[in-house]
């Protein structure tokens, strides 16, 4: 599944799209100790108003998110595809359209007790039709071809128990302790997955697309023994694996002018290729000449080409995954953040022995806790600056 196919789902994902139908819902609630308390399964057409646009509202976010970062894609693996492997219960499950009870029982069984998750939580699973048409030739839409896309779109939801202490009970015209409490279930899925995929404009049944509302928090056991796949790095591990990897064979030559210049020529590639479907990727090859356009000497980028080449050997690393939308430098006490565009303006120096992060300040006015300050013109505090003082200290790190 491809970017170009995602944001096509993506775009008619709603009731107000003619080619898409939202057909049937089914919910379940769990308790803390993986309990099914309630399962209700509903046409959705026969839901009110007032709920059928909060489930499609939370289904259609378990598409958000980006591919490669909080939406992952997965292949079946052989053993998934036998009787009562995940890949088969999830292809029964779409077949029936939702409306086979047995089936859909062997769906929230698979769920409730593979999946490991710290509190109550609400299962929404949706059967979707998407109607297809197909392209001529000429890369136009053909109004007389067109097939019907099949699946099904599963949420996550935590449910959250509110006490809301003090309320106003209009039939008493008083305000009191409220006695009961609610359970409310979010409308904004911590995990889901679609099933089967969009790809190349048609279904995939070998492959499941994961989907995580926060990257760094991938619950790997939905994607391991729920859906029976291969756990693989996350965009986040990825981009440890390669800080790792730097500081570790580039080590002494790691500079802030050397880090940001990486991270410039990655971002230029990630922008080279923004509009194309597959997400770019960069090899060993290309990661050894960035290094070395980037100042890092021979001998240690050709280290880095190597290991690099060991460590991608089953997937390529997504730039996107390894780059920084903002340039961080930490030390104790001290955060300083630079935008993209401002990474020129910031430099390390050694004067009169002492090292000193400098920034270039264009404008005498700058803002400090939100408020405006003009900075006054002062005397040279440190004298004259010597050659070798204007040259870079190498002990400033970075921090994601």
């Amino acid at each position: 599944m491809n970017k170009k196919d995602l944001n096509e789902l993506r775009k008619n994902f709603s009731q107000a799209s003619d080619l898409f139908t939202l057909n049937h819902v089914v919910s379940a609630f769990v308790d803390a100790e993986k309990n099914i308390r309630c399962v209700k399964s509903d046409p959705f057409h026969n839901i009110p108003s007032e709920e059928s646009d909060c489930y499609m509202e939370t289904l259609r976010r378990v598409l958000a998110g980006t591919l490669g970062k909080g939406l992952l894609e997965y292949e079946f693996p052989n053993e998934a595809y036998e009787e009562a492997g995940p890949q088969h219960i999830l292809y029964n499950a779409l077949s029936c359209r939702l409306a086979d009870e047995s089936a859909v029982n062997l769906m929230l069984d698979q769920i409730v007790k593979k999946m490991d998750y710290i509190s109550t939580y609400a299962i929404l699973i949706g059967h979707c039709t998407y109607t297809v048409f197909n392209k001529t030739k000429n890369d136009e839409i053909n109004p007389y071809d067109s097939v019907e896309y099949s699946f099904l779109v599963t949420a996550i939801c935590p449910v959250e128990v509110r006490i809301d202490g003090l309320i106003y009970n209009e039939d008493e015209n008083a305000i009191e302790k409220k006695s009961a409490y609610d359970r409310i279930v979010s409308e904004v899925p911590t995990d889901g997955f679609l099933y089967p995929t969009f790809t190349g404009r048609g279904p995939d049944v070998n492959h499941v697309l994961y989907s995580a509302r926060k990257p760094k928090e991938v619950n790997a056991s939905i994607i391991e023994n729920v859906l029976g796949c291969k756990f693989v790095c996350t965009a986040n591990q990825e981009k440890e694996s390669f800080h790792s990897l730097m500081e570790d064979i580039v080590a002494d030559e790691l500079s802030y002018a050397v880090i940001t210049e990486v991270n410039d020529k990655l971002k230029s590639i990630a922008e080279e290729y923004k509009n194309d479907a597959e997400l770019p990727s960069v090899d060993d090859i290309q990661m050894r000449d960035i290094l070395l356009d980037s100042g890092v000497s021979e001998e240690k980028a050709e280290k880095v080409q190597n290991i690099y080449r060991e460590i991608t050997r089953e997937k390529p690393l997504s730039v996107c995954n390894l780059t920084e939308n903002k340039t961080t430098i930490t030390t104790e006490g001290i955060s300083v953040q630079i935008a993209k565009d401002a990474t020129n303006k910031v430099r390390t120096q050694y004067i009169d022995g002492r090292r000193f992060l400098l920034i270039d300040l264009e404008e005498p006015q700058i803002q400090v806790n939100g408020m405006n300050v003009t900075l006054q013109e002062m005397p040279e505090i440190f004298g004259d600056i010597t050659e070798n003082e204007q040259e870079e200290s190498e002990e400033v790190y970075t921090e994601e």
